[in-house]
């Protein structure tokens, strides 16, 4: 019994360094938001995004028009193509994730156990945007997704088509590269810019693509959609859209 306790005393001081650690390596990776970007003046226009979570990953959807304007005030043309490219649908969703793991993990439950480690721990995994053209908003389409609202500024939606822009791999004519049908809904595969690790997930550039723009961010808890989700919804004062009711 006297090993046994001590054994377990041994494990619950392993796991309080390690929660300790956590916290202290989330408090030193936070970063402010820019208040001069976001949140919008009252009396300044504003773009209205949604954050959308699928339970593994998370994207951004916002109009396809506001987020083209952006782009064209700012010379961004390989956005500008894709955006164009989806001229039929008023809304677009965006999400950025390893080549392979993104390509063939529609859903959770087709997560693979290799392919998974693979893309968190293997180095150098390339990376695609996947783009998908929405005929409602996202809150309409989503309907079992977990999905945040805000609203950016002008100022704020530049800085996020830039950093979107950014992330489109340009082929030899520096135009952006299509590789691929999407994964559900009238969507494409890009290629795209970076690399996919444990250390830069999905999460990582939504919630870095929204820091651009002017919100907080914090590297550690947006590791997982609901880190991200509740960093957003408590620095960013993003609001949480409630999920319809089902019949």
């Amino acid at each position: 019994m006297t090993r046994l306790r001590r054994g377990l005393k041994g494990v619950a001081l392993v796991a309080a360094c390690l929660i300790a650690g956590l916290i202290v390596l989330t408090i030193a990776t936070m970063r402010p938001g820019d208040p001069a970007l976001y949140p919008p003046k009252p009396d300044q226009p504003s773009t209205l995004v949604h954050v959308v979570s699928h339970g593994w990953h998370s994207g951004l959807a916002l109009s396809r028009e506001a987020l083209k304007a952006a782009a064209l005030r700012q010379g961004l043309g390989r956005l500008a193509t894709v955006l164009e490219r989806f001229r039929d649908f008023p809304v677009v969703e965006i999400g950025w994730g390893e080549a392979r793991f993104y390509q063939e993990t529609p859903t959770i439950a087709d997560v693979q156990l290799m392919s998974a480690l693979g893309a968190l721990f293997r180095p150098g995994n390339a990376a695609v945007l996947h783009v998908v053209g929405l005929e409602r908003s996202a809150p309409q389409v989503f309907r079992r997704s977990e999905i945040l609202a805000l609203r950016l500024s002008e100022a704020g939606l530049d800085r996020l088509a830039r950093f979107v822009d950014q992330a489109v791999a340009p082929d030899a004519e520096g135009r952006p590269r299509e590789i691929g049908q999407g994964l559900y809904g009238p969507s494409l595969f890009y290629a795209a810019t970076g690399t996919f690790s444990i250390l830069q997930v999905c999460n990582h550039w939504v919630g870095q693509a929204l820091a651009a723009a002017g919100l907080p961010y914090a590297a550690v808890p947006a590791i997982h959609p609901k880190g991200l989700f509740l960093d957003l919804e408590w620095r960013g004062e993003a609001l949480p859209l409630p999920r319809p009711v089902a019949l």
